[in-house]
């Protein structure tokens, strides 16, 4: 588990396994641990590298405030840093948003693209679905005291009730400085033409996300020229947690289908 250096940012970063390199993008709660569950069922046939973004984990970076093409030139910095012209990238919740931009600005660095969980990249929450940001504005506020309700918007409840505590395994720990600058990218609206992705891409959604809604993320692909879409019934919103093997299973099947 090296650090690697680029662009004045010394990132941490877990690697696994060998054959064709996946770069896996943590969401926005998270950093490279939360696929811990997921890499130990592709690293048998793949290169798994899963980095941990500014303010998150292990990575050490300044205290300057960036945005999503910051954290999307890093990915690509990432990719060529480890001395690869290109990777398969499977990108999750603010990680979709980070693998879009990268898709768009630094096309010829990505092979294959999954968006998990994803959000529309220059659209907020407000925009589909009011309510429910409003909701989690109002838990995140004291997130120790309302843990158990946002964890309802990560995993279904039958789930939950089987694995107590799990929404705590998610979060990295954070300064209220590195916070405060991770809570402000996903409050900024911008323009951004996803249907200039080139890379086959699939939209992956857990059916009872109960953060971003399945309807939302689907609709992404109908904007992206020849993007799949695919379900797993039953699932929340962090299937890389909740079904590493379902999910696992669909990564491998996408990565590996001829063009």
């Amino acid at each position: 588990m090296p650090d690697i250096a680029h662009d004045g940012i010394e990132t941490f970063y877990a690697e696994h396994g060998a054959g064709p390199a996946i770069v896996l993008i943590h969401g926005a709660e998270a950093d490279n641990t939360m696929f811990d569950r997921l890499v130990p069922r592709l690293s048998t046939r793949w290169r798994c590298l899963a980095y941990d973004q500014r303010d998150s984990g292990r990575t050490r970076n300044g205290t300057d405030e960036y945005q999503i093409e910051q954290l999307a030139d890093d990915a690509a910095g990432f990719i060529a840093a480890l001395g690869l012209s290109r990777a398969h990238v499977f990108g999750t919740s603010l990680g979709s948003v980070i693998a879009q931009q990268l898709a768009v600005r630094h096309p010829d660095r990505v092979d294959r693209l999954i968006l998990s969980s994803a959000i529309r990249a220059g659209q907020v929450m407000t925009d589909f679905a009011p309510e429910r940001a409003a909701r989690l504005a109002t838990l995140r506020a004291d997130p120790v005291a309302n843990a158990d309700a946002l964890a309802a918007h990560f995993f279904p409840a039958a789930h939950l009730r089987e694995h107590p505590g799990l929404f705590a395994s998610l979060r990295s720990p954070r300064s209220p400085e590195q916070a405060a600058r991770r809570a402000g990218l996903l409050r900024r609206r911008y323009d951004l033409d996803i249907s200039a992705i080139t890379s086959p891409t699939l939209v992956l959604v857990g059916a009872e996300d109960g953060l971003i809604p399945p309807a939302h993320s689907l609709s992404i692909a109908d904007e992206i020229p020849g993007a799949e879409r695919h379900a797993l019934e039953g699932v929340g919103h962090v299937g890389s947690v909740q079904a590493p093997e379902a999910t696992a299973q669909i990564i491998e099947g996408f990565f590996s289908a001829r063009r």
